[in-house]
């Protein structure tokens, strides 16, 4: 099963892909991820993208398809694999199709949360220099604003901020939720699945819309 993980972020998209690709016993393809392992292990592919970061440019699309042709192609993929985070544009998308082809792909995963609850989940988060990972809600500290592993004060990251997230996801609705729609009208099935519940609960309703 070839599957593409979609919706916002903090959805949770990147924990179910996890999940979702451990059930299947197939590799979770985190486009990020990657690239990484790619420049770490000194490929042609990963040196040419070593070379464009050390410049301060972004990877090609060509190049980040060029990558996950590469990845797709290993034996661990033969039965299938999931993308987590390519395409995000529709040109990205039309790229990806191009050199791949339609059938590249056998479904879509679309999960759903909406814009406040997105703000919540991420403007909530706390950590510490450490990188011990708190929510002011859902996982507090013992005490207010110390880490309980290592005495150290929580802080919120920049980018964790309420007017950061809002652009994050004024930029996704704008240039990557479009994506549903691009993948609907060329025949993809996509399973929509609500975001909201524990991490169990959403991955049996994917399993379930999945037929898995």
């Amino acid at each position: 099963m070839k599957l593409l993980f979609l919706g916002p972020p903090g959805a949770g998209k990147g924990t179910q892909a996890v999940r979702t690709a451990e059930r299947l016993g197939i590799p979770h393809i985190a486009t990020g991820n990657m690239l990484r392992e790619a420049v770490a292990a000194g490929t042609e592919l990963g040196l040419l993208a070593k070379e464009v970061m050390a410049r301060g440019d972004l990877v090609s699309d060509d190049l980040v398809i060029a990558m996950l042709e590469d990845r797709i192609a290993r034996p661990d993929a033969a039965t299938g694999f999931i993308l987590d985070g390519f395409p995000r544009t529709i040109a990205q998308g039309e790229a990806l199709a191009e050199r791949l082809g339609d059938e590249a792909l056998d479904g879509a995963v679309y999960i759903g949360v909406e814009d406040d609850e997105i703000v919540r989940r991420i403007s909530g988060r706390r950590t510490c220099p450490n990188q011990h990972v708190y929510h002011v809600d859902d996982n507090p500290p013992e005490v207010s604003g110390i880490c309980d592993v290592d005495g150290e004060a929580l802080v919120q990251r920049d980018d964790d901020a309420e007017h950061v997230v809002r652009n994050r996801l004024l930029v996704y609705r704008e240039q990557t939720e479009p994506l549903v729609e691009f993948y609907s009208s060329r025949g993809l099935r996509i399973h929509p699945v609500n975001g909201l519940g524990d991490l169990d609960e959403i991955e049996a309703a994917i399993a379930a819309t999945l037929d898995i």
